[in-house]
């Protein structure tokens, strides 16, 4: 283990979870999984409670990505048009990316600096002194790694979804943030999209009376991309495919989450996962092996079943549903449906709502939408579709980001909201592993839940950043 490495592990924490000797990017043995379990409760008392933190207000955000890959460069893109942002550097491991996505930028003062070519060439980015976030855009074993070294090297965190792989990942994020007093910031846009928006808000206020169920999902047919070669590096989406379990929950959990308070008045209690067999990915794997040879590697191996559904109960007995299929020809589906005692709504195939046995008119529909609508979309909605970034939800979250920052105020999203949605994967695969046995959820915020204050979608002191067109 060469020094640069010891120092990154003493610095992290990572060593104090018992991570030295194991690899970071196979969490998810046999063996490994048994043991989740054991690492449910906390390792360390609470430091410093980062629900509700507003951290020092910055005149400027001064960002440096770290990942070029399929969403990097259209952060970039869209960051470079908030006003109070300075795209300071940019970290690619190929360098062409990195000098492909400078060249675009031509709304900015200066030139970002540039860093490639090596594996670890990221940390020189991150030490950096003249940078206030991180923006994370790399395959999923890095997330963790990066954040916990970013928060340390006192930069805020923003990291892609999932924000760890391992129950011990997520306790790091918990941990560091704390003692660092920086942000993690999960960038789960679905939270930002416009309808998940609304439904927040009308729980807000009532409309659906007590929330009792709620249902999130990711279907999504990738078979194609994720056995194609030019998409991503090193075929890492596929590498993850070897897990059995709900390996992409935050899309559809993140939202439900929030209107349901979690973290903030309620929390998860325990959850159960069963998957279904694998009817696609070992079939294509040994179908392209047939005729090309750089698919030996993943010939006759076995994969996570196509569907996997998730169901969780919260402390205050409430139940979530959550499900996972990225193989099947199924139509895209990030279903998104709220339950009350008073009023249901549900998203995909199209927004619904009801009030009892049969949906309400478009025109009610309408008039709720104009009552509802919160101020984040009549302040930036329309531009946020111009922009774009998955129909306008990703340029919303990013601006909200840079407001809160810039006039110090609370994220809605933080490092409890990363490590809870994230750790739902693990305990999904020991549950199916363990014949759908139920699994304890770890309490990340260790018992501040029953008095954090729920999210406020309001602007609430912010709206001033402008956009630049």
């Amino acid at each position: 283990m060469n020094k640069k490495r010891r120092e990154f592990l003493k610095i992290s924490g990572l060593s104090g979870f018992g991570l030295l000797g194991t690899s970071l990017s196979n969490f998810s043995s046999a063996d490994q999984l048994k043991k989740l379990p054991d690492h449910i409760k906390s390792p360390f008392n609470q430091h410093f409670n980062m629900s509700g933190y507003a951290a020092p207000k910055l005149d400027s955000v001064r960002v440096g990505f770290i990942g070029l890959g399929m969403r990097g460069p259209s952060a970039v893109s869209r960051m470079s048009r908030i006003e109070g942002v300075e795209i300071v550097a940019l970290c690619d491991l190929k360098e062409e990316k990195v000098k492909k996505v400078s060249s675009s930028l031509k709304n900015i003062n200066s030139k970002p600096a540039q860093y490639a070519g090596s594996s670890d060439v990221w940390k020189e980015l991150v030490d950096r002194d003249d940078l206030d976030l991180i923006y994370i855009a790399t395959p999923w074993e890095w997330h963790t790694p990066m954040a916990v070294y970013a928060m340390e090297a006192g930069k805020h965190v923003a990291v892609e979804v999932p924000a760890a792989k391992t129950i011990e990942e997520c306790w790091q994020l918990v941990e560091t943030s704390e003692k660092t007093k920086k942000h993690c910031m999960m960038l789960e846009n679905c939270c930002y999209d416009f309808f998940e928006l609304m439904t927040l808000s009308m729980a807000r206020d009532g409309f659906f009376g007590d929330i009792l169920h709620a249902e999130g999902a990711y279907i999504h047919d990738l078979l194609e991309l994720n056995f194609s070669k030019e998409a991503y590096e090193d075929m890492w989406r596929l590498k993850e495919n070897f897990r059995d379990g709900n390996l992409y929950p935050t899309h559809g959990l993140g939202p439900i989450a929030q209107i349901m308070n979690i973290n903030r008045g309620d929390q998860f209690d325990y959850l159960s996962s069963l998957s279904s067999a694998d009817f696609h990915m070992g079939n294509k794997a040994n179908e392209l092996a047939n005729t090309d040879g750089f698919y030996d590697s993943f010939k006759n191996k076995s994969f996570g079943g196509n569907m996997n559904t998730t169901m969780i109960k919260t402390k205050q007995g409430k139940s979530l549903m959550l499900q996972h299929d990225v193989t099947s020809p199924r139509p895209y589906s990030r279903l998104h449906a709220i339950s009350g005692t008073k009023a249901f709504a549900q998203k995909y195939p199209s927004e619904r709502i009801s009030r009892g046995h049969s949906w309400i008119s478009e025109q009610e529909v309408s008039e709720l939408r104009e009552k509802y609508t919160p101020e984040i979309i009549k302040k930036v909605g329309d531009l946020a579709q111009k922009i774009g970034g998955h129909g306008g939800m990703d340029f919303m979250m990013e601006w909200r980001l840079v407001d809160c920052l810039r006039n110090g105020l609370p994220l809605d999203q933080d490092v409890y909201d990363a490590a809870l949605w994230s750790v739902i994967s693990p305990l999904s695969e020991w549950s199916v592993l363990n014949r759908s046995n139920s699994i304890d959820v770890p309490d990340f915020t260790r018992g501040a839940w029953k008095t954090n204050i729920p999210i406020d979608i309001t602007l609430n002191g912010g709206g001033s950043t402008s956009v630049k067109m």
